[in-house]
């Protein structure tokens, strides 16, 4: 999600490279619902069993990756963090991908996505799915991103 958010301001900012782009649940500025999925997952890391979950991923850096996510999206001076100035100026083919019942953003965010990409976009609202697409509906994911990428 967060990688979408900054795979869009990369494009914008060096479009003559990209190819495209594939955002999966990015958020495009802050609201509420976004904080509130934050303050949440805050709480459950402080189970050791759900860090053990980002060491996985991340190793001994996972309580590092944890705080610098949550410690930047709520602060008071990420609060009006948008893509809006971005999004214009990415002119490669654009997808969005996002869960109807995404719990860190309403389909506000997709919306403005596709809306105010600088180039063709194409949106896809999963049913019955959450804030990881790929975990919860992975052949649909699989299939809309195969056939984005077919067509390039």
């Amino acid at each position: 999600s967060v990688g979408g958010a900054m795979a869009v301001v990369c494009a914008g900012r060096f479009g003559e490279l990209c190819k495209a782009v594939i955002t999966e649940s990015a958020q495009a500025f802050i609201e509420d619902v976004t904080l509130q999925g934050i303050i949440d997952a805050q709480k459950e890391f402080q189970n050791e069993r759900q860090i053990d979950r980002l060491r996985k991923y991340h190793g001994a850096k996972a309580e590092w990756v944890l705080h610098a996510w949550t410690d930047t999206w709520l602060s008071p001076e990420f609060a009006s963090w948008s893509l809006i100035d971005d999004l214009p100026k990415v002119t490669c083919p654009v997808m969005v991908i996002h869960g109807e019942r995404d719990e860190f953003g309403s389909l506000r965010h997709p919306d403005m996505i596709a809306d105010l990409a600088g180039g063709a976009s194409e949106k896809y609202i999963i049913p019955n799915c959450g804030h990881i697409p790929h975990r919860d509906k992975p052949n649909k994911v699989l299939e809309l991103v195969t056939n984005f990428v077919e067509r390039l």
